[in-house]
């Protein structure tokens, strides 16, 4: 016969096995989710897009619309310095962004970019942009980051609006390293 501590032993014991469990799936979901987007090229914010076709396609305009995001505890502004551009699919084109460090300390952020409808993703092709790496900025620090894509042929006839968000987000542990 199991005694009530035995079994509150017993519980305990599962509950841990279950939070130790928990923290390693969720340790390990990072670099899981990272390569699930690696092997079908999904949101891959690390390195540059290639480009099929180039010829720009003047029978077409596109509204770009940018939009910028901080998590809650990023103390730095962001902003696109354009609000829209209209593009032919094709055609090259750079946008500026502007960042700030409004902190007392080196602060270093990772942008991630999102993009509305969904399916915008498939031809909105970055060749330079500040989301490929980390930015680490200084106390009172600003800067002009740059975005240069192209938007590839093929986007469907009824979608003439794409918006860009980016967010940033802190990273964890390299604010006091970096200064």
């Amino acid at each position: 016969m199991v005694t009530q501590t035995e079994s509150n032993l017993l519980t305990m014991r599962k509950l841990a096995i279950v939070a130790v469990g928990m923290f390693g799936f969720g340790f390990a979901l990072i670099p899981f989710y990272q390569k699930i987007c690696e092997v079908t090229g999904v949101n891959n914010v690390l390195k540059a897009d290639t480009v099929g076709n180039t010829q720009i396609d003047t029978a077409r305009m596109v509204t770009i619309e940018f939009d910028s995001n901080l998590s809650g505890k990023l103390p730095w502004s962001f902003r696109p310095l354009q609000t829209n551009v209209r593009v032919h699919p094709g055609e090259l084109t750079t946008v500026m962004y502007e960042i700030r460090n409004n902190a007392d300390h080196a602060v270093t952020g990772q942008a991630i970019p999102s993009y509305g409808p969904q399916i915008a993703i498939r031809y909105f092709k970055k060749l330079e942009c500040f989301c490929f790496t980390q930015q680490t900025l200084k106390p009172g620090e600003a800067r002009e980051m740059p975005v240069v894509f192209v938007l590839e042929h093929g986007l469907p006839a009824d979608i003439n609006t794409i918006t860009l968000s980016y967010s940033f987000f802190e990273i964890e542990g390299t604010a006091r390293k970096a200064s």
